[in-house]
């Protein structure tokens, strides 16, 4: 049998999260996904409420992953403590609250899930990603392993699924908010794509207004970023896994464009 894995790309704003509310169950039904794990660091634009996470579950995610902006609204914090479906990246510091990688259950058993952050490009320094997978990885027995990187670098990217490829059922990129044509199978079974995308504002600098992004590119006075109005779209990769090997079998972008 197979067990398919959706995996969606950052939901950004107002726009994002509606997107989420009205169209993520249908969606799951559509593609046959018995699991769904959802990048929500930006469902404030910047960071995300235990509201909005509890949305997101509420709208079929089974999982929910985070990134930089993590920590970008405290009231946060003791949830990422509390709850078993959210993670935030497994290399920061140890004294920060949450988890790195949780394991949850699935109609086709337990499933883990690990959450990296990338180091090219970042505005800090956290532990390398490379030697805290090989940590996890050591303390992990489940047949299906799905990675989550949060990177800026595509070759970083790259270079996590070719090390875990074999060894893992998926690993996906997000944090750029622009889709990748990549998504396939690596040679030893592992799925992979650079990055999922982004669900939110359709027509948008990473879902926000065009014009205040020109105006920071400009040199303009600094202005608060909004997110823009209008259609939306969600974008994300469909993993089909082998059900007893825990091997991708076909990897298959889901682009929903109003």
């Amino acid at each position: 049998m197979e067990f398919k894995v959706l995996a969606v790309g950052d939901v950004v704003g107002g726009p994002g999260m509606e997107r989420i509310r009205r169209h993520l169950r249908q969606l799951k039904r559509t593609t046959g996904a018995d699991f769904v794990v959802v990048n929500g660091e930006n469902a404030s634009v910047v960071g995300i409420t235990p509201s909005q996470a509890e949305d997101i579950l509420d709208a079929g995610a089974d999982a929910i992953t985070l990134g930089n902006h993590s920590f970008s609204k405290r009231e946060i914090t003791a949830y990422l403590d509390e709850s078993s479906r959210i993670v935030r990246p497994a290399n920061y510091a140890p004294q920060v609250p949450g988890k790195g990688w949780t394991v949850l259950e699935s109609r086709f058993g337990a499933v883990t899930l690990i959450d990296l952050i990338g180091r090219c490009g970042m505005d800090y320094g956290p532990d390398n990603p490379f030697l805290m997978i090989e940590k996890i990885l050591k303390q992990v027995d489940t047949k299906f392993i799905l990675v989550e990187l949060h990177a800026e670098a595509t070759s970083e990217k790259l270079a996590m699924g070719y090390l875990l490829d074999g060894r893992v059922s998926a690993v996906w990129g997000t944090h750029t908010h622009v889709p990748t044509a990549d998504a396939r199978v690596l040679p030893k079974g592992t799925g992979y794509v650079t990055d999922l995308g982004m669900t939110g504002p359709r027509d948008s600098v990473l879902g926000i207004r065009p014009d205040l992004s020109i105006a920071k590119f400009r040199g303009d006075l600094p202005e608060r970023y909004r997110w823009a109005e209008g259609p939306t779209k969600l974008e994300g990769v469909l993993f089909t896994l082998d059900s007893q090997t825990g091997k991708c079998l076909r990897a298959e972008r889901v682009d929903q464009w109003d």
